[in-house]
């Protein structure tokens, strides 16, 4: 059998679909799987030991050449990867057009994505096949799996325990984390960015996180940090005062060697969370307009801090906000919760335990 999995991007998009490719790993060890990813979100899946083909693709020149009908060389040479497969089965994990689409445009036997009210883009549906109805209010994980479950008709993991997010971290990768961090002693990986502006909480809050950190638990920190995200660490070292934390700038998957090794990680609601949390690192998510159950830590010892004493925040999912409360979460509160998951994970011995508030 030859599978396709169309997972184009986010990160976090590509983390929260990796258990549902060893899923069908599992169920059909012989089978020929590949998966289409955006070119810029690739990396993580590249070596991939699952995979028998990564199909790296750029969508828009892809339509560009689609649309103008110019046969330009990079369209072409997109259109016959995607097409040398001769797949038996596409599944579509992103429900948008442009998913279904690039589905479409491989020529499987079998196009199956969800059911018009699971989409992000319910016109796709006129893309697909076959149509997968999801039950409502699950984590984006267990969606992703009863997809799979139906197309396929297998089992799939049912318990936390049983998940697998399988990246291939090589020694060059270690090596990278290791000469990033420079420190042998514990650490803690603070993440002060994020993809929209109402998921950041206080770069300034994550300084003087650092500081306690490093006073309550003798933890240093090191404040990760993307491409463009050069202000955002900045200011949060300048509020930090015990001189215990400094930044670091690595690859992704040095990004998930460096998060492995850490006592926890604290951040927001993005894709090296997301990364934090297939690694198994304990994690503190701090979560403003959109959901833990949807898009958090599928193991219930991570723990997430939220505002739930307003009234803005169902369904909410806005990238710009003129009010911009429910990421205002207080440093103690955050404390408390990297104090409970610690103690959860056993890496704090119980005379170094603190009370707070």
């Amino acid at each position: 059998m030859r599978i396709l999995v169309v997972r184009l991007g986010s990160i976090g998009d590509i983390v929260h679909t990796l258990p549902s490719l060893a899923a069908i790993r599992h169920a059909f060890p012989d089978a020929e799987i590949s998966w289409v990813v955006e070119r810029r979100a690739a990396e993580i899946l590249r070596d991939n030991p699952l995979l028998d083909r990564l199909i790296e693709i750029d969508t828009k020149a892809l339509r560009r050449g689609l649309m103008s009908g110019e046969t330009l060389r990079a369209p072409r040479q997109q259109l016959r990867l995607l097409r040398a497969g001769a797949f038996d089965l596409a599944l579509d994990f992103q429900g948008l057009i442009k998913s279904a689409m690039i589905a479409r445009l491989s020529r499987a036997g079998r196009v199956v994505g969800f059911a018009r009210e699971a989409l992000r883009e319910p016109g796709s549906r006129l893309l697909l096949h076959e149509a997968v109805s999801v039950p409502a209010g699950v984590h984006v994980i267990r969606k992703n799996l009863a997809l799979v479950e139906a197309a396929l008709g297998i089992a799939t993991p049912n318990d936390e325990k049983d998940l697998e997010f399988p990246i291939a971290i090589e020694t060059q990768h270690e090596r990278e984390a290791a000469s990033a961090a420079g420190i042998s002693s514990p650490y803690a990986v603070l993440n002060p960015g994020g993809g929209w502006p109402t998921k950041l909480w206080s770069a300034e809050k994550f300084g003087t996180l650092a500081d306690q950190l490093w006073n309550r638990f003798g933890l240093h920190s090191l404040v990760t940090i993307g491409p463009g995200e050069d202000e955002l660490a900045q200011r949060a070292l300048s509020s930090s005062t015990s001189g215990k934390a400094k930044t670091v700038s690595v690859s992704l998957k040095a990004f998930c060697a460096l998060v492995k090794r850490a006592e926890i990680y604290v951040g927001g609601e993005t894709g090296p969370t997301h990364l934090a949390i297939a690694m198994r690192t304990p994690v503190v998510g701090l979560l403003g307009p959109t959901e833990w159950w949807r898009n958090g830590s599928p193991y219930k010892d991570d723990i997430c801090v939220e505002r739930n004493d307003i009234g803005c925040r169902e369904n909410c999912h806005r990238r710009s906000c003129n009010k911009w409360i429910c990421m205002d979460i207080e440093v103690e509160r955050v404390l408390h919760a990297v104090t409970d998951r610690l103690q959860r994970a056993g890496h704090l011995a119980p005379e170094r335990l603190v009370s707070i508030g």
